[in-house]
Formats: structure tokens, C-alpha cells, sequence
């Protein structure tokens, strides 16, 4: 027994040593960037690393001054919102459709189009979307984003579709309901949580998506990540303002993921869950 009870302690004192270290491995890139964001630039790349400094505001005085920040904030936020809704407009009934049918190839392709290189679909986008006069338009983003959102979507819902008992969606067949009736009274419902987790994070994947937005949008549509951009130049860097820019993107998904971290463990282990 007193062997057991030590093996056990030791094992304890492993896993707590092993869950520090990865929270450094993950916080400490983090919070490097945000430390980053109130020193000079030529303090960002200074070597050996200055840990000790005066903090400043500039970078992000910088960021309201040199660029409409503002502006782009609200483009990221109209871009990301309307890419998320379009995913489960589409996403949910796919998933839903795949999980019925037992027909898993449609949802494999999409996975495919989602692990694809972002520049296989860049160049056709570009021309077809100019060809229309498209290009700098939210709906030129909003619809490329949604090939982000929408596989997403498909996959964290169709575990909880698949838990759903068929008896539930025999019943409602036999009382006259349709299919359409079936999937939005009575499916939808019992999936709340999944739609949940992955409206979250098909917000997070858009949000943080950076090759689109730089070529199809305009100085009227650009958003965040590809506004950050503006701080590499050919010769130099402006490194200072381009961890202010940085963490000011970052803040929207962390602050996110910190209120519905709940929802979201629960809900992705819920649908894990074979019923």
C-alpha cells in the first residue's frame, strides 16, 4: 500500500511538472509579444533579449496614427461574423445531412479543401472574383473565409448528430414531420452545444486567416492580421508597432476563449462521446 500510495505521489508530482512546462511552452510566446508591444523597436530585437525596460505607449499611439485601426477592427469583425453565420448556414445542414445518410465523402472533401494549401485556391479566386468586379468587396472575404468556416463547422457537428438515437428521428417521421421539420425542431436542439463550439471556433480560424484578406480586400476592407502588415518594410522593421498590432488582434480570441473555455471543453467532450 505504501508503495502504491508513493507511486501515485510521484505520479502526481510528474503530471504538475509536465502541465508547468507546457503552460510556459504556450503562455511564454505570449506573453514575449505583449511585453514586446511597450518596447522601442530596437529593444524588441535586442540581443541579448531585454528583459528589464521602461515601458511605452508609443507602438500603440503609432498603431491609431499611422492606420485606420479602428476601421480595420470593424472590417475583421463584419468579415469573421458573416464567414462564421455562413458556415452553419451551410455547415450544419451538411453535417447533419452526412450523419442521416451515412454518406461520409462529401465531408471528406471538404476536409480536403480546408488542409489545402490556401494559394491552390488564391489564383482562380482572384480572376473569377475580378471578373465580376469583386475584389476589395466584403463578400469577396466573406465567401472565402466560409471554405474556412465550413469544414469546421461539418466536423465538430457530425459526432453530435451521430449521437442523436435514430428512434428520436423515426418518431417524428412517423408523426408527418419532414426531413427539413426533423433537422431544424428537433435536431438542431439537441446539438446547441456543438453548434456552440464550432461557431467559436470558426470564429477563431477566420479571425486569424491572413492570405485571403491581403489580396482580395482594399484599403476599405482590409482587415487586422492583413493590416499588420503594413509595419514589415523592405528595409526595416517597425517590430515595436508590429507587436502592439499583434497582440491587439490576439486579444478578441483570447478573451473569447477565456469566457466560453467552459462551454467549449464541455461541449467538444460531449461531442466525443459515443451515445
Amino acid at each position: 500500500m505504501n508503495t502504491t500510495a508513493s507511486t501515485d505521489r510521484w505520479l502526481g508530482y510528474l503530471n504538475a511538472v509536465l502541465l508547468v512546462l507546457a503552460g510556459i511552452i504556450v503562455v511564454a510566446p505570449t506573453l514575449w509579444m505583449v511585453m514586446s508591444s511597450f518596447k522601442y523597436s530596437h529593444e524588441v530585437t535586442a540581443y541579448p533579449p531585454t528583459l528589464f525596460f521602461t515601458p511605452t505607449f508609443s507602438n500603440y499611439v503609432s498603431l491609431s496614427e499611422t492606420t485606420p485601426f479602428v476601421q480595420y477592427g470593424i472590417n475583421s469583425v463584419i468579415v469573421t461574423s458573416a464567414s462564421t453565420a455562413l458556415g452553419l448556414l451551410f455547415g450544419a445542414p451538411a453535417a447533419f445531412v452526412v450523419s442521416w445518410t451515412r454518406i461520409t465523402w462529401p465531408a471528406i472533401v471538404t476536409l480536403v479543401a480546408r488542409m489545402a494549401p490556401g494559394t491552390l485556391f488564391l489564383l482562380p479566386w482572384y480572376v473569377m472574383f475580378r471578373q465580376v468586379d469583386m475584389i476589395g468587396s466584403y463578400w469577396a472575404l466573406i465567401l472565402t473565409h466560409a471554405v474556412i468556416t465550413m469544414p469546421i463547422v461539418i466536423w465538430v457537428l457530425m459526432p453530435f448528430f451521430d449521437n442523436i438515437p435514430r428512434s428520436i428521428f423515426e418518431a417524428a417521421q412517423v408523426d408527418g414531420c419532414s426531413t427539413f421539420r426533423v433537422f431544424y425542431r428537433i435536431a438542431l436542439p439537441l446539438v446547441s452545444a456543438g453548434l456552440s463550439v464550432s461557431a467559436i471556433l470558426a470564429f477563431v480560424f477566420s479571425w486569424n486567416y491572413f492570405l485571403f484578406a491581403l489580396v482580395l480586400s482594399n484599403s476599405d476592407t482590409k482587415t487586422l492580421i492583413a493590416a499588420s502588415f503594413n509595419f514589415i518594410g523592405e528595409g526595416s522593421t517597425n517590430w515595436g508597432a508590429l507587436m502592439a498590432a499583434a497582440t491587439m488582434i490576439a486579444l478578441p480570441p483570447l478573451v473569447l476563449a477565456v469566457i466560453v473555455q467552459r462551454w467549449l471543453v464541455s461541449g467538444l467532450t460531449l461531442g466525443a462521446v459515443k451515445g
